[in-house]
């Protein structure tokens, strides 16, 4: 039995008490979606699967690409036949035990909601940001994973929201920059594009690595994947949060210093050429 906000619901016809829910014991994806056109749909197929993997959750053989392309264009047509917005594919573990699963095979959850905009774009508005300092994410292979246990993200949103912040930059233990909390982070200095390597526990970005592609068609630009201390944000250009919704998002200032987006006008133009090519 459950009493969830005093309904009593029985625990045998109901899914609240999923593992993805009690231990964080789940993966997902956060997908964009224009025209009923899945966008980077391998990309992220390709890491959900590995992130299943690396965390032991067993894989049917009925989870193709396929099979979700087709869950996913159900769920969006029952919103709208010409669905534009976002889409969580969530797989958590099924079964019950505690900390040690009973079982190893997965269940999947599909939501998506309506957005406005069928193409990426720079908004004009202000957007200020600061560290994050409270807790700190460690710098190791599940910190690369897009899971449920997400609590150091949340607390800096509500850190944020606290200090009339439009976002907060998260920091490893080793106290070097990592990422946004909805999103990886970039900073141009001049022609070069830089972002935390992985090995800071950086999520491994879908929009990370389809720009991390894309800085090297450009020929006046190049990347690099490196550590980043809090002082090098300072003496840069731009400063990006980028994510699979978003695409590019700037940032106007952080502690004293505003930052220009000329790179990021270049960058959004560009990526929504190859979107649109999809």
């Amino acid at each position: 039995m459950i009493n969830y906000n005093e309904n009593y619901i029985n625990k045998s016809g109901s899914d609240l008490l999923n593992r993805g829910f009690l231990y964080g014991d789940s993966v997902f994806e956060s997908i964009r979606i224009v025209n009923n056109k899945i966008i980077f749909w391998e990309d992220h197929y390709m890491r959900l699967m590995s992130s299943m993997r690396i965390i032991r959750i067993e894989i049917p053989q009925s989870y193709t690409p396929d099979f979700f392309k087709v869950q996913i264009t159900n769920t969006i047509s029952k919103v709208n036949p010409s669905f534009t917005g976002r889409v969580r594919l969530t797989i958590f573990r099924d079964g019950g035990g505690y900390y040690a699963p009973e079982l190893l095979s997965p269940s999947f959850i599909i939501n998506c909601s309506v957005i406005d905009s069928e193409e990426f774009y720079l908004k004009d508005s202000e957007f200020k940001v600061d560290l994050f300092k409270d807790y700190y994410i460690q710098n190791d292979l599940l910190s690369n994973l897009k899971t449920n246990n997400k609590l150091i993200n949340v607390l800096a949103g509500i850190y944020a929201n606290e200090n009339n912040l439009d976002n907060c930059i998260l920091l490893n233990n080793k106290k070097n920059v990592t990422e946004f909390l909805n999103g990886n982070l970039f900073i141009v200095r001049e022609n070069k594009i830089i972002t935390p390597n992985l090995d800071s526990g950086c999520l491994k970005g879908i929009m990370r690595k389809k720009i991390i592609e894309y800085v090297k068609l450009i020929p006046e630009f190049s990347i690099e994947e490196t550590v980043i201390s809090p002082f090098d944000l300072l003496s840069a250009n731009e400063i990006w949060l980028t994510n699979s919704i978003s695409g590019i998002i700037t940032v106007t200032n952080y502690r004293n210093k505003s930052f220009s987006n000329d790179v990021a006008k270049i960058f959004i133009d560009f990526l929504n050429k190859k979107v649109s090519n999809i």
